[in-house]
């Protein structure tokens, strides 16, 4: 196979445009999921711990797929792996109309399954992709501003969710059927794009801040191995906070709906987005690490409130945690693939492995969740204070 040409102008907007657009894609992805734990709840009658097992299936994709990505990629490039992405994206969107048919929670649970597979690819393609498509001091930001439009396909989610899912004529599963439908052909025709459109490939090690660092084993980089645990527990907190946000909701405050509980979520996604936006603002003026330092002190002390306060206040600070939690997942992952030079692409593999957190924490709140959801609280409390430590100090490359 011929070795791909690294672009040398650095002329990359285009590129950086088409590829931004992916992570409204999969935020969109993840927005349904969170309301499908109540509907699959009521409509399929599981329980609340059964239902959390579509956040083991959707996260434990990444685990298991991402590395193979990251290995493929490296043979194949940026490119390929979009597409590979793409494609199987798609095919999970389409399987969830037989799935709805059968009524059959476990048929959910394999589209879930592939779906995820899909974006464990784009992910493992798309985020040190974005970190490149630039001078390396500003890869924070531009990865930021990035998964901005991530946020921006996760609050539509709720709202999709809540208007057909529970609205009031919703007494099956065909409204699911025919949104994922509608997905899995907005992905084919993305993937028509990107099959059409020729993207650079880049020479990693040129980029390095320090060429010093380029020469090392992979995991004799600090802020690499660092970043895999802190992306492990922040996944984990972030997913086991709005898995069970309905619930909490509705037992906080018990006049609420549960269509009144994914508009609120709603609201919380939009928070998130524009905590990205705002972060990214601010990292012009405060050094990523820090900002993300103080924004984990900041959750740890809300979720103080949502354990052991009652009532609106306790939801008032458990939509405040979105806001503060937006800039974690991008900040981490920069930070951790910073001067890996020809490491960065089976080094982002590893980072996205550890997504997986999503898939334990919450399966480990849905049990706590059984007896007092308020009390499930307290492990997305200590997922904070260990991606509060990589803000101090795991961060550093020596």
């Amino acid at each position: 196979m011929k070795a791909p040409v690294a672009v040398k102008n650095g002329n990359y907007l285009f590129p950086l445009i088409l590829v931004t657009s992916l992570f409204f894609l999969w935020g969109l992805a993840y927005g349904l999921l969170d309301v499908l734990n109540k509907h699959f709840q009521e409509m399929l009658d599981v329980t609340k711990a059964r239902s959390t097992l579509l956040q083991a299936a959707y996260f434990g994709a990444y685990f298991l797929v991402a590395y193979p990505a990251g290995l493929f990629m490296n043979r194949f490039g940026y490119k390929k792996g979009i597409l590979l992405g793409l494609l199987l994206y798609a095919i999970g969107a389409l399987l969830f109309y037989p799935s709805a048919q059968l009524l059959n929670f476990n048929f959910f649970l394999v589209s879930l399954f592939i779906i995820a597979a899909g974006l464990a690819c784009l992910e493992t393609a798309a985020n040190p992709y974005i970190t490149v498509l630039g001078k390396p001091e500003t890869s924070e930001f531009r990865l930021n501003l990035s998964q901005s439009f991530n946020g921006v396909g996760s609050f539509l989610g709720p709202i999709i969710g809540a208007n057909l899912f529970f609205s009031g004529n919703s007494k099956d599963l065909s409204s699911v059927q025919y949104v994922y439908l509608i997905i899995g052909a907005i992905v084919l025709v993305m993937f028509g794009l990107f099959f059409k459109t020729r993207l650079p490939e880049i020479e990693e090690d040129a980029l390095a801040s320090d060429v010093s660092q380029i020469k090392k084993q992979l995991f004799r980089h600090a802020n690499f191995v660092n970043a895999i645990v802190a992306q492990f527990f922040y996944v984990g907190a972030q997913v086991g906070i709005a898995a069970l946000f309905i619930n909490y909701c509705r037992e906080a405050v018990r006049s609420m709906s549960n269509m009144e509980a994914s508009y609120l979520l709603s609201l919380c996604l939009i928070l998130f987005t524009a905590g990205r936006f705002a972060g990214t603002a601010l990292m012009k003026k405060i050094a990523p690490h820090r900002l993300l330092l103080i924004y984990a002190i900041i959750n740890f002390s809300l979720c103080v409130i949502v354990i052991w306060v009652k009532g609106w206040i306790s939801v008032y600070s458990l939509v405040a945690v979105f806001f503060f939690m937006s800039i974690m997942f991008p900040t981490i992952f920069a930070l951790g693939v910073k001067d890996l030079g020809h490491h960065t692409k089976k080094g982002s593999s590893f980072i996205i492995m550890a997504i997986a957190g999503g898939a334990c924490m919450p399966y480990m709140m849905g049990r706590l969740a059984e007896s007092s959801t308020a009390h499930a609280y307290i492990i997305p409390m200590i997922c904070f204070s260990v991606v509060a430590y990589f803000g101090w100090k795991g961060y550093k490359t020596k």
